[in-house]
């Protein structure tokens, strides 16, 4: 990806968000051209000349300072995630050259599979990496959302289910908004690492064969799949409502935890029940534990 351009267009749509009155500032005079605030606008309120803020907006500052990057996301009122992609793409990467490495395969613990096992009864969950990998899922998330275990390496990635099967469609009963959550983390990750092949690869792909993807991609939104509610219309149980909640591991860092309950007494608890124990071990053969790819790059 092309930094600059990605800062500039990620800061313009930021500004065409925001009205004056967002900002606190008066609407100068004349017509609008485009909506939200003007550059001139947004410098007064980050305490930068204007020329400065347009440089940055250009990509053409690439020494801009922390306090600097603050005070832009001040006066754009970024959130957390925002704040922190903003620092990606206008952070100046090393200029050390580059050397093709082969990714270390990443593992999930033992006390993570037992934790996944023992969550088997009540929780589908499973553990992912920045990409969306599915490392690890235990038997109640494979019922419930796909079998994992039955994929080649490469797909077994919860982005790419979710954009590229058709079955995720159908499953979903709000996929538009799972999807368009999907899309603001793959873009987040990307600021992050711009140099992941594997990522660059995923986005390729659903830009070629997502129609929606496009649009999703060029709002810039970014944001982490932290927790959330999704709503699936499952062929086994029927319409089921969950939230789902994303936890870190501090021992283990790239990989998280996303784990899914059901609201007590509700009658998606019911039907989770009856999923846990259509799907137990003694009922269906347990497949092994899922790992990346070794010969990923």
């Amino acid at each position: 990806m092309e930094r600059n351009a990605e800062l500039g267009d990620f800061l313009r749509t930021r500004r065409a968000r925001m009205s004056p009155a967002d900002a606190g500032v008066a609407p100068g005079g004349g017509v609008r051209r485009v909506p939200g605030l003007r550059r001139e606008e947004v410098a007064y309120v980050a305490g930068v000349s204007t020329d400065y803020y347009t440089r940055l907006e250009q990509g053409r500052h690439p020494n801009v300072s922390e306090a600097v990057l603050d005070a832009v996301a001040r006066a754009l009122r970024l959130d957390d995630d925002e704040r922190g992609h903003l620092f990606d793409l206008a952070r100046p990467r090393t200029t050390r050259p580059r050397r093709h490495r082969v990714e270390r395969v990443q593992r999930v613990r033992p006390e993570v599979h037992q934790m996944l096992d023992f969550l088997n009864g009540v929780s589908p969950a499973f553990v992912a990496n920045h990409r969306q990998d599915v490392l690890a899922a235990n038997q109640l998330a494979r019922a419930l959302i796909t079998d994992w275990d039955k994929l080649p390496y490469r797909e077994r990635n919860f982005a790419r289910y979710v954009l590229l099967d058709p079955g995720a469609r159908e499953l979903y009963l709000n996929w538009r908004e799972v999807a368009e959550t999907v899309v603001a983390d793959l873009r987040l990750e990307a600021g992050r690492h711009p140099d992941d092949a594997r990522l660059n690869e995923l986005i390729g792909e659903a830009v070629v064969k997502v129609p929606e993807f496009g649009s999703w991609w060029d709002s810039h939104r970014v944001a982490q799949c932290v927790h959330g509610t999704q709503r699936f219309q499952h062929p086994v149980v029927g319409e089921i409502t969950l939230h789902h909640e994303t936890l870190v591991f501090p021992a283990d860092p790239g990989q998280t935890v996303c784990v899914y309950t059901a609201e007590p007494g509700s009658a998606s608890a019911q039907a989770l029940a009856l999923l846990a124990s259509w799907s137990a071990p003694e009922n269906t053969a347990a497949p092994e534990p899922a790992e990346a790819d070794p010969g990923a790059a």
